[in-house]
């Protein structure tokens, strides 16, 4: 099987992406791998630090490597925007298969030199644990929250340049990048703005390492499409899976009062999951 890294690159090769959806639970995980496994394409499962905290470190970890073990299936595990080096070496030591830093808020420079200490960290301790382990770094704010917005939050919506780009990922040795491309965390209720797709190619063309699209719930499948043509290569889905799961058990359990067993009414809310990952795969995956 391949890892991560070959993965990425058969999709930087074909012109795709990886799809990389955010889950809280079980629930959750058997709604991407299952969605997965129907399309026939690898899949980053993504815990953020809040995610990672309710579901448990060494669990989805274990939950991840023993399906992965079990099944032969392509599926990889990153933590998602992590705030801290503490957090970091954690998830390292925990050995998934990728970790972003989050430094967005910080200044340019001492996001540099937290990043570049995550790098050092991860290439020094991983082999014991995931000698393949990518870091994943973000320059230019797009928000944190993924939920459903009124408004673009206060800050977002500024692009990353391309000497900047340039400058972060030579000064830290990352292995992917997340820029800030018109994108933003969570869905804005009254559409979200349209990707600049041209910053995306001028990005790619200018550095070595493959690109990542944060925050595209809400986006149209044409942004998406040209997105990928310009060379992002894993994008990141959150609020679309969250707001399909409250709708989906919401409905089980309106259509089902009287029932009390969880494995029952929570099986809408997961097949609701589901269908968005299977379409959103397929988007992808040019299928």
């Amino acid at each position: 099987m391949k890892n991560l890294q070959e993965c990425i690159q058969y999709a930087q090769a074909h012109s795709i992406a990886i799809g990389h959806f955010n889950i809280s639970n079980s629930d959750g995980f058997h709604a991407v791998v299952l969605a997965a496994k129907e399309i026939n394409v690898p899949v980053i499962i993504g815990v953020s630090e809040g995610e990672r905290d309710f579901i448990g470190v060494h669990e989805v970890s274990a939950m991840v490597k023993a399906y992965r073990e079990a099944t032969g299936q392509a599926v990889f595990l990153n933590a998602d925007h992590t705030y801290s080096f503490d957090r970091v070496k954690e998830v390292v030591d925990a050995g998934f298969d990728s970790v972003i830093f989050d430094g967005t808020e910080l200044p340019f420079d001492e996001n540099v030199s937290i990043t570049k200490k995550c790098v050092e960290y991860a290439r020094l301790n991983s082999s014991t644990k995931n000698p393949n382990i990518l870091i994943e770094s973000e320059i230019g704010f797009i928000g944190k929250s993924s939920k459903l917005l009124d408004t673009i939050p206060d800050g977002a919506g500024k692009l990353t340049t391309v000497e900047e780009a340039k400058s972060f990922v030579k000064e830290t040795g990352i292995d992917i990048l997340a820029p800030a491309v018109g994108n933003i965390h969570g869905m804005v209720k009254g559409g979200e703005p349209a990707l600049n797709i041209s910053r995306i190619k001028e990005i790619k063309d200018a550095i070595n390492v493959p690109l990542v699209l944060h925050g595209a719930s809400g986006n149209s499948d044409d942004d998406i499409r040209k997105a990928i043509k310009a060379g992002i290569s894993i994008i990141h889905i959150n609020t679309e899976l969250r707001v399909a799961y409250r709708v989906g058990l919401m409905k089980s359990l309106q259509e089902n009062p009287d029932e009390i067993s969880p494995y029952k009414y929570l099986k809408g809310a997961r097949n609701a999951m589901q269908k968005v990952v299977e379409e959103k795969l397929k988007l992808f995956n040019n299928m």
